[in-house]
């Protein structure tokens, strides 16, 4: 079973493509929704974010409190740094245990979607990388359309930590245009097809 990462900065459309392949049948792990469920149900690691960040890191009903971690390292690169050390190996885990069912399921691939593949490693776990490319300023308008309270400033404040979009091109194995001019699902569906063959890399 070949493991497929998908990547794309924010506003590239990374999950609509990833919904596109899950229409076809591919089982999708979105790695940000079960780096939150980890975070929230993972008692080692609960244990080592309420010690590293504090004990407003979880709410009173146990709930991770997002918009007070978030804040805590946004600006702060060391911070964030520690926060990525400790989530992304239980993130690891927990996707190698669903993968393992999914090969057990006889799927001939599968797609993890992670917005820091590159950054956080994880790309190490998988045969081959689709990177989604769309131009920055149409990247910034879907932000804005999509998140109404983000500014412009805060769009490109986040797009600056992250790989830049030549960066993820040179090191994935396929780029996905998906600037609202190339037709999409065409691209897709030549993927699917190569990748429905099955055969490792």
């Amino acid at each position: 079973m070949l493991r497929i990462g998908i990547t794309g900065g924010i506003g590239s459309g990374k999950s609509i493509v990833s919904r596109l392949f899950h229409a076809l049948g591919v089982p999708i792990y979105d790695a940000d929704t079960r780096a939150r469920w980890v975070m929230e149900n993972d008692a080692e690691l609960r244990e080592q974010l309420s010690a590293a960040f504090g004990p407003t890191t979880y709410d009173a009903a146990g709930r991770l409190n997002r918009p007070v971690l978030a804040g805590t390292v946004f600006n702060n690169p060391a911070l964030l740094a520690q926060l990525n050390s400790l989530v992304h190996p239980h993130v690891g885990t927990d996707f190698e245990r669903w993968a393992t069912a999914q090969q057990q399921a006889r799927h001939p691939y599968v797609l993890k979607e992670a917005a820091l593949l590159f950054e956080a490693g994880s790309y190490r776990q998988l045969d081959r990388i689709i990177t989604v490319f769309a131009p920055v300023a149409v990247r910034e308008a879907r932000v804005l359309r999509r998140d109404p309270h983000r500014s412009p400033a805060d769009v490109q404040a986040i797009m600056a930590k992250q790989l830049s979009e030549e960066e993820k091109m040179n090191r994935a194995d396929y780029v996905l245009t998906n600037d609202e001019v190339l037709p999409l699902l065409p691209q897709v569906l030549a993927l699917h097809t190569e990748f429905s063959a099955g055969v490792k890399a």
